[in-house]
């Protein structure tokens, strides 16, 4: 099969220009003036619209257990309103269980996906404890399974929290076998103390899960995270950047020639405390960690965007429904389900709120919403770009449409929108997936079990030498 894109603007992470797009199955096959390379079995007309690469979303949550509940979007629905908003392939965090081989937790998120994904996806796998046992299967799991990124949680204590040794273990295993280390960086021991003391003062509604994860535990706990990498010569991308503290953190050590890297997610960039403050219970749907931060903090990080202090954006997509789920903390703020609904809406917004209010340019767009996650994770550059023989993961995207972000018209199965009533502009208009039209003029026209699971190259194989560029 051919496909034709024509009379679109080609927006790249360097490029900007007019140019048509050659599909052949599921790759590029040709850019510039095609139309004379023969006929074509299907054209679509894009004037009027950029066509950016598919989104590639390192940072989601889907069908997974936390609290007593699991989200309530899986990979079926996750993806297709992943699709809807523009994004093409996520990588999903597998979590681990201490004492059970990591091949069982790896085959238990493949049987979540399997035959549901709309789009291409691929996971990072929790470390939760460096054993003997886990050395053992780590080069296994990059070499089989393709899945180059560890994650460690320096919160959650009792929960996902790992110690110091187990980051730094897992910082030098991850530098020997060609891994990107990902933390969530938080001080858990402080926040467990905060949180006890909080519930014995009978602070229970949801403000004071914002108030007992304060913005120095999470700056202390990246500064940690940093100094850790830089002693073992290793890298890191730290998730779900939210304030001041923290991104100085990350830009020092980057000064000083570390190998780390930062993501932000929209929710931070557009929302802020005061919503956790929303009355009759309605904060606890801004519910998730690191909380939202006082509004002061968004400039620092649309500035960090801007001067590449920060490098991604993911969305952190983690949804639970506001009655039922988020409810089990109407009187326990530590109850209510951490996460939000942000997958759909993640390109969206920071095209709107980024790109049209002047706070990044339109390649800058690009690079934070696809190439450079693409890049770290070993992605590139079959995803996260346009070029001859990358795989065919367009979106055609109509920045002249204005909307308002509603539960009503989302896509996602969650019953609420962490955006709602939000006017933005622009629209995914069209999104193919490795050749294949999806999501047409607003309507999904894809199958569930389209994706198909991603194995990556190691960490570096496809970055180059970005870090020293900066």
């Amino acid at each position: 099969m051919k496909k034709l894109i024509k009379n679109g603007t080609i927006v790249t992470a360097s490029e900007t220009y007019q140019a048509d797009l050659l599909l052949e199955n599921d790759k590029i096959a040709a850019i510039g003036e095609v139309a004379a390379l023969g006929t074509v079995d299907e054209t679509i007309d894009a004037a009027g619209c950029y066509v950016f690469p598919g989104g590639v979303d390192p940072h989601t949550h889907l069908d997974m257990p936390f609290g007593g509940t699991v989200t309530k979007d899986n990979f079926e629905t996750g993806t297709i309103g992943a699709a809807f908003g523009g994004t093409t392939t996520v990588v999903d965090f597998c979590l681990t269980e201490k004492g059970k081989p990591l091949q069982e937790a790896i085959q238990t998120w493949h049987d979540k996906s399997s035959g549901k994904a709309a789009i291409d996806y691929s996971f990072h796998l929790m470390i939760g404890e460096m054993t003997d046992g886990v050395l053992k299967e780590l080069p296994d799991v990059i070499a089989n399974e393709g899945i180059t990124s560890f994650k460690v949680f320096m919160a959650y204590k009792n929960v996902f929290q790992a110690d110091d040794a187990t980051l730094f273990e897992t910082l030098i295993k991850a530098k020997e076998l060609g891994a990107l280390v990902m933390v969530h960086a938080e001080n858990g021991d402080v926040i467990e103390y905060l949180t006890k003391q909080a519930l014995a003062q009978g602070k229970t509604d949801p403000i004071y899960h914002a108030l007992t994860r304060p913005v120095e535990a999470e700056g202390e706990a990246t500064g940690r995270a940093c100094q850790l990498t830089s002693l073992a010569g290793s890298q890191l991308y730290v998730v779900h950047v939210t304030c001041a503290e923290a991104v100085k953190q990350i830009e020092e050590a980057r000064k000083q020639g570390a190998d780390i890297w930062g993501e932000t997610c929209p929710q931070y960039l557009v929302l802020d405390e005061d919503d956790l403050r929303k009355p009759d219970f309605e904060g606890a749907k801004y519910v998730w960690s690191p909380p939202l931060r006082p509004k002061a903090h968004q400039n620092v990080l649309w500035n960090a965007l801007k001067t590449g202090a920060l490098q991604t954006v993911g969305s952190d997509q983690c949804s639970f429904d506001f009655d039922g789920q988020k409810s089990l903390g109407k009187e326990d703020f530590t109850k209510i389900p951490n996460g939000g609904p942000i997958i759909e809406d993640r390109m969206s917004v920071i095209y709107s709120e980024g790109v049209e209010k002047g706070r990044i340019s339109l390649n800058q767009f690009v690079d934070v919403t696809s190439t450079r996650a693409a890049k770290l994770f070993g992605l590139y550059p079959k995803k996260g770009t346009i070029s001859v023989g990358a795989d065919a993961d367009i979106v055609l995207f109509d920045p002249s449409v204005e909307r308002t972000l509603s539960a009503k018209t989302h896509h996602l199965a969650v019953d609420y929108n962490a955006f709602e009533g939000m006017s933005i502009k622009g629209l995914p208009k069209t999104v193919l997936s490795r050749g294949q039209v999806i999501i047409q003029d607003g309507t999904y026209i894809g199958s569930p079990g389209d994706g198909s699971f991603i194995k990556r190259a190691r960490y570096g194989a496809t970055l180059s030498n970005e870090k020293v560029e900066q």
